[in-house]
């Protein structure tokens, strides 16, 4: 998109008038984009297109072998190698987004200068700044933005977490959040040709440009600052936000963490091993134990969440809960064997359908989001000060009004990032 073209957009939208999009009547098809689908993505788009009054048009992935793959699971879709030529279309009601992290925040801010709404994957943003101004386009434009923090929508999660608010365990003053996994070495990559079938210039987008390595794409950005956020926001951002939405607190006071990357010694720039402690005002506490090469589980569970009151605690993750009284006595569960596998990359299941039904019912104004980006925001906060916590040795203190770093100037420059020239997103 030229500046110019941009420009255009955000005046139009401030004046009121919606170019590319139309309005959608609680009858009408839903018409969706996905933009990368080598993984979750793929998953995405196979649940939208299940979605009754849902309708996926466009295929959108920078590699043209997984655009066309995914194009022949998807009924009655196209592929595009750049998403933006699905934002002009007028038909497209909404984007759904699941690129490397470093795409997120900058596609949906200009999916929502086109109009869009925007089912956009965790994390919601690349670094805190970009949070900010994800929510201020939001809110400036009006359209939806639901974070894929999927357990918001699970039927055992919000079972449970009422019950929480109703004191079954007392107040709750500690969550306890983990992910284990037992991920590989990436090794030493080297600079190679970039493939045929890969547009690298645009995979790369807002980063700043550096050559292609044969050990990045498609999964191994994950590791690597310039495009990924580590394994806390990849995927301790959903159980860091299921600890917030128990305990009912949003931004800390203080942060710490330790770790390192101690399993393998390879390219992986960010952690296999990270703790991390949040401290909140009301004298509440949420721990992250994140271990990427160690899969030994905790609770009998790959991941998940405990939540620890004056009466009792709740185990739960994405398969359902299990309350304990003081004397560890079991006095209450539900499980759903139906929802999502724990531990898989792409995900899907139950939990990925109910929360994309809540979308499209949101789209279509008889439903409020479960997980609306002003929000969502608070939980990926919480993620990305653990990782300015880990990569300054320190701990942070922060505003619990705005959740902003206080008193440490070379903390808050990791608050945001460099882009490559012209790619800077902007509400």
């Amino acid at each position: 998109m030229t500046i110019d073209r941009r420009t255009f957009l955000t005046t139009t939208a401030a004046a009121g008038v919606s170019l590319f999009s139309r309005r959608t009547s609680a009858n009408e098809t839903i018409n969706v984009a996905v933009m990368g689908v080598n993984g979750r993505g793929a998953v995405l788009a196979k649940a939208f297109a299940a979605q009754a009054g849902a309708n996926v048009t466009h295929i959108c992935d920078v590699d043209s072998r997984v655009t066309d793959k995914v194009v022949a699971e998807v009924a009655g879709s196209s592929g595009l190698g750049d998403f933006r030529r699905a934002l002009d279309s007028k038909d497209v009601d909404a984007l759904a987004i699941a690129a490397p992290d470093h795409w997120h925040a900058p596609a949906a801010i200009l999916a929502l200068q086109a109009g869009k709404n925007v089912y956009l994957e965790k994390p919601c943003s690349h670094n805190p700044r970009e949070g900010e101004l994800l929510v201020a386009a939001q809110k400036k434009y009006g359209h939806v933005v639901q974070m894929g923090n999927q357990q918001r929508s699970a039927r055992t999660s919000i079972e449970v977490i009422d019950a929480i608010r109703a004191g079954l365990i007392g107040r709750p003053y500690f969550g306890r959040a983990w992910y284990a996994n037992t991920r590989g070495s990436i090794g030493h990559g080297k600079q190679a040709p970039v493939p045929e079938n890969l547009d690298y210039e645009l995979w790369q987008g807002p980063a700043p440009r550096t050559p292609y390595r044969d050990n990045v794409i498609h999964y191994n950005w994950h590791w690597f600052w310039r495009w990924g956020t580590g394994e806390i926001c990849n995927n301790g951002t959903h159980e860091i936000d299921v600890c917030r939405w128990a305990l009912g607190v949003d931004h800390p006071t203080k942060v710490t963490s330790s770790g390192g990357r101690y399993h393998f010694d390879d390219d992986w720039e960010a952690y296999d091993t990270q703790v991390a402690s949040f401290e909140f005002a009301g004298g509440q506490t949420i721990t992250w134990e994140g271990r990427s090469c160690n899969g030994r589980s905790v609770e009998g569970r790959g991941r998940g969440a405990s939540i620890h009151g004056e009466r009792g605690t709740v185990v739960m993750d994405r398969h359902g809960y299990v309350v304990y009284d003081n004397d560890n006595n079991e006095i209450r569960s539900n499980y759903d064997e139906a929802e999502e596998d724990s531990l898989d990359t792409r995900g899907g299941g139950g939990m990925t359908s109910a929360h994309i039904a809540n979308f499209l019912e949101s789209i279509r104004g008889t439903e409020t989001p479960r997980a609306p980006v002003a929000d969502a925001r608070k939980s990926q906060l919480l993620c990305h000060l653990g990782n300015i916590s880990q990569r300054t040795g320190r701990t942070l203190h922060c505003d619990d009004e705005t959740g902003r770093i206080v008193n440490d100037d070379d903390a808050m420059k990791l608050w945001s990032r460099e882009y490559e020239p012209g790619w800077e997103p902007k509400a």
